[in-house]
């Protein structure tokens, strides 16, 4: 599988909704320390290690994201804060912390025993689990849900959503059902079926930022697509790629692989075309 890389910055065509405001303005960055990639999602464990941030965040002149039309989910306005992300670098794979303000979510939770490195991260940016409402298990393998019993203990105030078709193997409950288009504290969820039949992506539109979990992988700063032998339905997550290249991003978030913080949707619209 070829890898797609980022352009220099130039002009260009915002697709499904208007970028408001660049990532990384006016942001403080801390460094983040990867080790090597591994370019595919598994069921194992595997060592972890303390989590290391980064942050970025979106012009405060946004204007709270506003409700797709009759999405299946709709939960309330967040604050009007600019976007602050976090990685949870744990070895092989990576967790994610989205804040605005105090209030914060989750995306995937690791290997088990992750909830500590988790909790170092939330820390890193002045929160703690008290502070995270939101939960997003992308998909079921147990790299990404390993420690979601723990986590969902330690956040005892938050929901977790999940693609439907995953919920019953992801060995928690309750988990409430997010279909494609549900809007929750301002992220989008998009289904991105393929590498499991429920997986889902998460996108806020504002500041130009998607958590891909493993519909796509990053590489030496480019991008890469779906594993034919870690994918359930291959076709189909290979037409997830092109569900993401519909999208407007700045930031991509993978699972495995480290962030692209620049034009990250072009690489992914590459990608899609040569599928």
């Amino acid at each position: 599988m070829p890898v797609f890389m980022p352009q220099v910055r130039g002009p260009r065509q915002l697709r499904r909704r208007a970028f408001l405001g660049e990532v990384g303005k006016g942001t403080m960055a801390f460094a983040v320390f990867a080790p090597a990639f591994v370019a595919a999602c598994s069921d194992d464990g595997g060592s972890t290690s303390p989590g290391t941030t980064s942050s970025s965040s979106a012009s405060s002149t946004s204007s709270p994201p506003t409700t797709s039309e009759q999405p299946p989910i709709t939960t309330g306005t967040r604050p009007e804060f600019p976007l602050q992300w976090a990685r949870a670098n744990l070895g092989f794979v990576s967790t994610y912390v989205l804040a605005w303000g105090t209030e914060a979510a989750i995306v995937d939770t690791g290997v088990e025993g992750s909830a500590d490195d988790i909790g170092e991260t939330l820390a890193g940016i002045g929160l703690d689990y008290s502070n995270v409402n939101h939960v997003f298990p992308t998909h079921l393998h147990g790299d990404h849900i390993g420690s979601i019993n723990e986590v969902m203990a330690m956040a005892d105030g938050a929901t977790a959503y999940a693609g439907e078709a995953d919920i019953a193997s992801m060995g928690y409950g309750p988990i409430t059902a997010a279909d494609d288009g549900a809007e929750i504290f301002g992220l989008e969820v998009i289904a991105t079926p393929g590498h499991t039949a429920g997986h889902i992506a998460v996108i806020d539109h504002d500041a130009g930022l998607l958590v891909a979990g493993d519909a796509v992988v990053t590489d030496g700063g480019g991008v890469s697509g779906p594993v034919e032998r870690f994918a359930s339905d291959f076709d189909q997550a290979n037409d997830s790629v092109g569900r993401l290249a519909e999208l407007s991003f700045n930031t991509l978030l993978v699972g495995h692989g480290d962030p692209i913080e620049d034009m990250a949707d072009t690489p992914v619209a590459a990608l899609a075309a040569a599928i």
